[in-house]
């Protein structure tokens, strides 16, 4: 229902509008038990990528859109309900949102409809195991409960992979902010997929439970940059350290490869950008550049070096990691010290706007006054200074975050 239409029809259809993000659920069932378990579902996260930016859908009153999955074979099943729809007759001919189309043209899966059918198909769940290779397997304490996942690496040519990255890939689109699909006929697409190992009723499991994908770019003149697109970890698995997991699983698979240079991140999400910098602090705090005496002296060549070597960091990352692991280091109590800190890290956030200093510089040479002053528009240094001071505050309040979870992390 196209959102122009929706305003001609006036206030009296507000009651038929509903906000997408409040009534698409999801839910992940091994067994018939699970079904009706209303404490396994959760909402989508995102949803204007199937219901337009204002993320509404038009026709129903108290309408509830739910949106189940076998949790191994990932098997999609799709209802809805509702206590009244729309009729085009008293609407002027605006019909309610078909919403299973609407679903269906987008994920490009057609989830079935028939309860029945899909009840009767979790009996095959038991049966399946994860594709690929396992790279790792690890454990972590949730609750109170031990809990056991692997990650399974996949690539175009492991049997039965393409099937299952299709329904794989439905998800994405829920719960990754401007995520996209990608095209699996490419070879150099790598795949890292996250599933649980559970023993229920005297049956495994392998429930999927994320995935993240890694393009192999070439890089000069015989090197690989694997960059890692997308990750999602479902949202009821999130806040268990699994995104950090994942992340160290997948770069020691690429550091034992002397073809690959670095691994580069896809325009990373603020979650993610969380999550990489803790995984690579916490490596790199142990390494003997990043000692708390060389910190102080600044970031170093070597550091880029070894992070590089060790855990295939590139220059960019390799220096946020030096500034946080500095400030961990910095006795905030001592003016002195933090200055120096403060100074350091103002000076690296400082180089664009010197670099446009620079390039004004030489552009007085060759203008004339008219043309200099329309190609001067620049920012008066008193605000400069302030923006600069505010980027500051925010990266530096972000740091801390990275820093209280690695201390937690030496606590446990």
């Amino acid at each position: 229902m196209a959102v122009t239409k929706r305003k001609l029809a006036g206030d009296q259809l507000d009651q038929y509008v509903s906000n997408a993000n409040e009534v698409v659920n999801f839910k992940f069932v091994n067994s018939e038990k699970d079904v009706d378990d209303d404490s396994l579902a959760f909402k989508a996260e995102f949803t204007h990528q199937f219901f337009g930016e204002s993320e509404n859908i038009f026709g129903y009153v108290g309408l509830q859109v739910n949106m189940m999955y076998s949790a191994c074979r990932l098997s999609p099943f799709f209802s809805m309900t509702y206590r009244e729809r729309v009729k085009a007759s008293k609407t002027g001919g605006i019909a309610a949102d078909d919403v299973y189309k609407i679903i269906c043209d987008k994920q490009e899966v057609e989830p079935s409809k028939d309860l029945d059918e899909f009840v009767s198909s979790l009996s095959q769940e038991s049966s399946f195991k994860p594709l690929g290779e396992l790279l790792s397997s690890f454990s972590i304490v949730n609750g109170g409960q031990k809990e056991t996942y692997g990650v399974y690496r996949a690539d175009s040519t492991t049997p039965g992979f393409k099937e299952y990255h299709l329904r794989m890939q439905t998800l994405i689109l829920w719960f990754i902010d401007g995520a996209s699909y990608i095209d699996e006929e490419d070879e150099r697409w790598d795949y890292y997929v996250l599933h649980r190992h559970l023993e229920e009723d005297g049956k495994q499991f392998f429930p999927f439970v994320g995935y993240t994908t890694v393009y192999r770019y070439y890089a000069y003149p015989l090197n690989v940059r694997p960059r890692i697109s997308q990750m999602l970890i479902l949202p009821s698995y999130q806040k268990r350290g699994l995104g950090s997991k994942v992340l160290e699983i997948i770069v020691d698979w690429y550091v034992k490869d002397k073809d690959v240079l670095d691994v580069t991140v896809e325009d990373p999400s603020e979650e993610f950008t969380r999550i990489r910098d803790f995984t690579d602090c916490k490596r790199c705090q142990n390494l003997p550049s990043f000692s708390k005496i060389d910190l102080k002296k600044g970031f170093s060549q070597e550091m880029q070096d070894e992070a590089r070597e060790k855990f295939k960091i590139n220059k960019k990352q390799a220096r946020r990691v030096y500034e946080i692991l500095r400030l961990k280091n910095t006795d905030l109590d001592d003016d002195e010290e933090y200055r120096a800190y403060r100074l350091d890290v103002k000076n690296r956030l400082n180089i664009p706007f010197q670099r446009e200093k620079l390039d004004l510089e030489k552009l007085q040479k060759n203008l004339s006054p008219e043309e200099l002053k329309a190609a001067a528009n620049q920012i008066p240094r008193e605000q400069r200074m302030e923006q600069l001071d505010h980027s500051y505050a925010e990266l530096e309040d972000k740091y801390k975050h990275i820093i209280e979870r690695l201390i937690l992390e030496i606590v446990n």
